[in-house]
């Protein structure tokens, strides 16, 4: 049987802190009617029109990391407040191009500026945005996110209790 974790696992502590950062994006994105979901896709439209695109619904997902679905429902929320448009792509009829509104645009500013002050206010243990320490934390973060991560194909030489079950209770987020 285990015993015992000596601390909490990089899994649990990634996301701890994607909640933490999550929770608190929410609350200060609020005041100007965005979810911390929806704020991702405005400024991830504002910085990618600032190189010129014009996103598919598509490309923002993969862009973002959120599920197609998702992206497209809170498309349709965003479009229904006046922050951005949704047009049919005229080399691909099947595909839905996403702009900011002028609305979406002053928002987003303002969004864009408050959520830079709550991610000062994190880094600062680090030294702030432009430390050494947290150069390197966003180099290794990237490392983490460029890796290939799948699930674990069920390996039916084992039975349930096989060797590695002990430590099940100390790499599990």
């Amino acid at each position: 049987m285990s015993k015992g974790s000596p601390g909490p696992t990089p899994g649990f502590l990634v996301w701890r802190l994607a909640n933490k950062w999550r929770v608190a994006v929410d609350r200060a994105v609020a005041p100007l009617g965005l979810t911390h979901a929806q704020y991702v896709l405005v400024a991830s439209l504002y910085g990618m029109r600032r190189t010129g695109e014009r996103p598919s619904q598509r490309r923002l997902a993969d862009h973002t990391g959120l599920e197609a679905l998702y992206v497209s429902k809170l498309a349709r929320a965003l479009e229904l407040s006046g922050l951005i448009e949704r047009t049919r792509d005229p080399r691909d009829p099947r595909a839905v191009q996403l702009a900011l509104t002028e609305q979406g645009t002053t928002v987003v500013r303002q969004a864009i500026k408050v959520v830079q002050d709550l991610l000062q206010q994190l880094l600062e243990p680090l030294g702030g945005l432009d430390a050494p320490r947290t150069r390197a934390f966003t180099d290794e973060l990237m490392t983490l996110l460029d890796a290939p991560l799948a699930p674990p194909v069920p390996n039916d030489e084992h039975d349930e209790h096989d060797e590695n079950d002990e430590n099940t209770e100390r790499t599990t987020p």
